[in-house]
């Protein structure tokens, strides 16, 4: 082998030395960018407001009785009207008032009865719901409702389909700023654990939000409703 041509062989495996040392340098920075990239911390942020209901519905059922099918009708249509000018005289709107038909049952034709004496033949049980946006009018109505009461209306009680609701309709207008603010509370967390562990905190890795909830502040304000949302989110750590 000629002097010329060591010379090239020695190039050539210095080259080539200096090659396999870069990438297994770059495999090495790639491990441990790859390992720091790996370091996370996942917290979870509340965010948590209450609202006033704006829509409310009210079913007011009442009952009455009678040995007479024609008499529990008028009697019906009668409290009903009473129910109403209640209703209108306490400011509601006319349009907010719905009366339902009356159900009326017969306990002579029920297949299946105790076979007991009734003091009236036919019992009646009449709807009338009030829908409507004007919340502190409707429940000013409902603290005076026992005005009716004292001129023989009997209220049905006790009936879980009836109860009053309350209803929080905005929520899509609500939820940027609430989604907002528990992002902003769990990058507190985050950057609380990220410095008592001597590290910094990086990007978001993932954020996942979780599902609104819409319930009453308590059982005695069912008007005001409180709406809570907790989202999940996934930190970078660095050194």
């Amino acid at each position: 082998m000629t002097s010329s041509s060591k010379s090239s062989a020695t190039i050539f495996g210095c080259l080539f030395f200096a090659a396999i040392v870069a990438f297994g340098y770059q495999i090495q920075q790639t491990a441990i960018n790859y390992k720091l990239l790996d370091r996370t911390v996942t917290v979870k942020g509340l965010a948590e407001q209450e609202f006033a209901a704006d829509t409310v519905i009210w079913p007011i059922q009442f009952t009455a009785a009678s040995n007479d099918l024609d008499a529990i009708y008028l009697q019906i249509d009668k409290q009903s009207q009473q129910v109403k000018q209640f209703l209108l005289a306490q400011g509601l709107p006319e349009a907010s008032v719905t009366i339902s038909p009356p159900s009326v049952n017969d306990k002579l034709a029920q297949q299946y009865g105790n076979g007991g004496p009734t003091e009236f033949r036919y019992t009646a049980l009449q709807t009338i719901t009030v829908y409507t946006q004007q919340i502190d009018v409707a429940r000013a109505a409902i603290s005076q409702l026992s005005q009716l009461g004292k001129q023989g209306i009997v209220f049905a009680q006790n009936n879980y389909d009836m109860r009053i609701e309350y209803i929080f309709s905005k929520l899509n207008d609500v939820k940027p700023q609430m989604v907002e603010e528990s992002t902003k509370n769990a990058r507190i967390v985050a950057q609380k654990f990220a410095t008592d562990s001597d590290s910094q905190l990086g990007k978001i890795k993932r954020a996942r939000q979780g599902q609104f909830s819409i319930s009453n502040r308590d059982k005695n304000t069912p008007h005001i409703k409180r709406v809570r949302v907790v989202s999940t989110v996934e930190y970078y750590l660095a050194d």
